[in-house]
């Protein structure tokens, strides 16, 4: 991530772990302390088969070590880069996995993860679907709104970025879902453009097209309709998503 190393390591049983490694220089002030106790809380509290266990943490003089599953065969990034974009019945697949991880986190945890990308898609020896890195996540107390502007641009909710008067919620999550189902399906993020303001631009607009050198069924063009609806409120709960006919 933005300021860990990760390393594989192994125990006295040779159990493998992913070890993720922070450097106390790069916490610097009270607040990115708070934030990094803030990630290793959320992430302490979530159990589900398709988030990435959390072990252990401790710490030296020098470094804050965190110890998580290891997930072997990297993040839906690699995968995409390598296959360049993935078959419908694939993308299914991952999809249900995103999903039943999401539906865990908003209805059991209360957690918006806020940074779902290909990036933090783990997946394990045998392609199961972990995700990762909570460093964005916030808990939400009874129906409260964040104000906060986060994320990564070609993934981040309008609501985010144009509506902090109303803030926003777990919805914001299901945006980002669209924005993978649409990558994985085409290979590129559908509001792609070479500058961060005229993705926003696109994001503002619903600005965005499927390309027509890709053939995609009419079931996968109305889930991502659905999941990338500009108004929260009107998108599909994780429930629809897993009980859409696609």
């Amino acid at each position: 991530g933005g300021f860990a190393s990760c390393y594989i390591i192994s125990d006295q049983r040779n159990c493998r772990y992913a070890a993720k490694v922070i450097q106390k220089t790069e916490l610097p002030t009270y607040k990115t302390r708070q934030k990094l106790f803030a990630e290793i809380k959320i992430h302490q509290g979530l159990e589900h088969e398709n988030i990435v266990k959390y072990y252990h943490c401790f710490e030296d003089d020098d470094f804050v070590y965190l110890v998580l599953e290891l997930c072997e065969n990297k993040t839906l990034m690699e995968l995409i880069k390598r296959r360049k974009r993935l078959t419908e019945p694939e993308v299914r697949y991952y999809m249900k996995e995103i999903v039943a991880a999401c539906s865990y986190l908003h209805r059991t945890a209360s957690v918006i993860h806020r940074d779902l990308k290909l990036g933090n898609i783990f997946l394990t020896h045998d392609l199961h679907v972990r995700i990762g890195d909570f460093g964005l996540a916030t808990l939400i107390v009874e129906d409260e709104r964040k104000r906060t502007i986060c994320g990564t641009p070609n993934y981040i909710a309008p609501e985010i970025l144009f509506d902090t008067d109303n803030g926003h919620s777990f919805e914001v999550d299901i945006w980002s879902v669209g924005v993978i189902m649409y990558t994985l399906l085409i290979g590129k993020p559908p509001f792609q453009t070479n500058e961060v303001k005229a993705i926003y631009k696109k994001i503002r607009d619903n600005n965005y097209v499927f390309p027509e050198d890709v053939p995609v069924s009419e079931e996968a063009k109305s889930l991502i309709a659905a999941l990338l609806t500009p108004t929260p409120a009107s998108r599909p709960s994780v429930e629809s998503v897993l009980n859409h006919p696609f």
